[in-house]
């Protein structure tokens, strides 16, 4: 992990087949961007992941956004 920059993970959960993430912030022209990769060891493994990887980062996206709706109400009130 790097501080306010990267994180990254293994999906252990996956076994031998699973992949790794990568999760990039950076600040670009006044705006935060968040840029996710996941790379898997071989198609095979991407294949298998199937729609089930898709949906749980639909899911992961939706409780990100709750929880920067919630960190930024505060500031709104202020």
């Amino acid at each position: 992990m790097a501080p306010n920059e990267r994180i990254v993970w293994t999906n252990e959960e996956g076994g031998a087949d699973g992949s790794v993430t990568t999760v990039t912030f950076e600040e670009k022209n006044g705006k935060a961007t968040l840029e996710l990769r996941e790379a898997y060891p071989a198609k095979e493994a991407l294949d298998a992941a199937g729609t089930g990887a898709q949906e749980a980062m639909i899911e992961t996206f939706e409780q990100l956004d709750e929880l920067l709706a919630s960190l930024a109400a505060p500031a709104a009130r202020a």
